[in-house]
């Protein structure tokens, strides 16, 4: 049996896979409701009581020697600490990015929805770019028989504001954080921000039913039904200008590792907002960067549905191990 876990700041997914990397079983864990990742794996495992051959996890940050501290969350994660809960040889830690890379290829057609048709390279590199509670991204070098994933901390790099509007989001956001990261906007709590920008600049109205919604609920989850409801003004422009950004970013990932084989969404919040991804925003966005815009046309984008992506990368990597491509 292997196991197969997707880490992150809101969530942790574990599931068991067959030898022959079989779906058996999935279950979600709110992640801030425990102290350790080693906690959830130790009650997943008295659970479903299931002897463990391999295991293999995707986490939201960079790793080290077998070694990561959960973006988001604070947790130190060590690799060598669950083999010991687990009672395996090795436990195989990764970017969560680059698990959900490696799962591309288990998907199927229907588990992507096409923003760009394209001119498909099969031989070219490739790119995700995942928006969620953080910002992720990754890329898949072509190797000459297959496409290979690595990781990257492209989320946490600088934003760039592209249009009078977006400087004035980045002063309004370096008031208070100093150092503004993509991952500040292009994310749920950057959504939020966008939002909080908007109201405090008065670009738009916030009636008291919205700042009840607000104050009760979860932030990006409100203003993104608001938006796509157009129950709200505001939350509309807000979920617009994230979209503008989204794709922007989206372009610029594209652009830097050449993704002539194509850009992938991922992440929970593209599949949420697909009405919004497909208005054309977007896409006008992700081309519009002067004489490379006929390359960035050819690009074929699309969004990941499928919410277990990083459970079947990382029941890949757990099998083939560094040999996964």
């Amino acid at each position: 049996m292997i196991l197969a876990g997707d880490i992150g700041g809101t969530n942790t997914r574990l599931a068991w896979f067959d030898a022959e990397r079989q779906l058996q079983t999935v279950k979600v864990y709110a992640s801030k409701n425990f102290t350790s990742l080693a906690a959830i794996v130790d009650d997943f495992i008295r659970e479903e009581s299931h002897p463990v051959d391999r295991a293999a996890f995707g986490v939201a940050g960079p790793v080290r020697d077998g070694r990561s501290k959960v973006s988001n969350l604070g947790w130190e994660v060590d690799s060598d600490r669950l083999a010991s809960v687990l009672d395996v040889d090795r436990v195989l830690l990764a970017n969560d990015l680059e698990v959900n890379a490696y799962g591309i290829a288990s998907l199927a057609p229907e588990d992507f929805t096409i923003l760009n048709e394209g001119q498909l390279r099969p031989d070219g590199n490739e790119a995700l770019i995942a928006a969620g509670t953080g910002l992720g991204e990754a890329g898949l070098h072509w190797e000459g028989s297959c496409h290979r994933p690595f990781p990257s901390e492209g989320g946490h790099s600088d934003f760039a504001p592209r249009d009078e509007t977006e400087v004035e989001l980045l002063r309004f956001l370096m008031r208070e954080l100093g150092h503004v990261s993509y991952e500040r906007v292009l994310s749920g709590p950057g959504l939020f921000n966008i939002y909080r920008f908007l109201r405090d600049t008065k670009r738009g109205d916030e009636p008291l039913w919205l700042f009840e919604e607000l104050r009760e609920g979860d932030p990006p989850a409100v203003i993104s039904r608001h938006a796509l409801s157009g129950d709200s003004a505001l939350c509309v422009r807000a979920l617009d200008m994230f979209v503008c950004i989204y794709g922007a970013e989206a372009g610029n990932v594209a652009l830097k590792l050449l993704a002539t084989g194509g850009l992938f969404l991922g992440g929970g919040i593209a599949p949420k907002i697909l009405p919004k991804l497909t208005e054309g925003r977007f896409l006008d966005a992700f081309v519009d960067k002067g004489r490379l815009k006929p390359l960035l046309e050819r690009v074929p984008v699309s969004v990941i549905k499928n919410d277990k992506c990083a459970l079947h990368g990382a029941a890949r990597l757990a099998t083939l191990g560094a040999e996964a491509c």
